[in-house]
């Protein structure tokens, strides 16, 4: 009786290959993104999203009918704003701080269509307004250079 050896079959081979190229090609080795503390007050991370897109944070996507708006929480505003400023200074661990209310992390905290990139993506447009939150009983205050 013979034996016989069984050799991969072509296909197979080829779906091993694209299935790790697509897994390879989607992750972000390295990458890092700022985000909002969950136990940070509310007035905490208000004061610090201000900050952050009065100061070269692209805060457009999460204005009104913005991309990532939606959910519209505090919590997830900060992190996109804390965010953005912190690739716009080159990912600087430094430009991760506000006041304590953010962290680095290492998981793509993206959802949905609100994708936060890697790294910095320049976009045209000039300074960012002030993001006002519908809480009536807090009030904005301008933070130094301690973020």
């Amino acid at each position: 009786m013979a034996t016989s050896t069984e050799h991969p079959k072509p296909v197979s081979m080829l779906l091993l290959a694209v299935v790790t190229v697509i897994t390879i090609g989607s992750t972000n080795v390295g990458a890092t993104w700022c985000v909002a503390r969950s136990g940070a007050t509310y007035q905490a991370l208000l004061a610090n999203l201000n900050y952050a897109c009065g100061h070269g944070a692209d805060c457009r996507p999460i204005q009104p009918g913005g991309i990532c708006y939606n959910p519209n929480t505090i919590q997830n505003h900060a992190s996109y704003a804390f965010d953005s400023y912190y690739q716009r200074h080159n990912k600087a661990p430094s430009a991760c701080n506000f006041d304590g209310t953010a962290t680095i992390a290492v998981t793509d905290p993206s959802f949905g269509r609100c994708v936060y990139p890697p790294r910095f993506l320049r976009n045209a447009g000039g300074e960012n307004a002030p993001i006002t939150m519908d809480n009536p009983n807090v009030t904005s205050h301008s933070n130094q250079n301690t973020k």
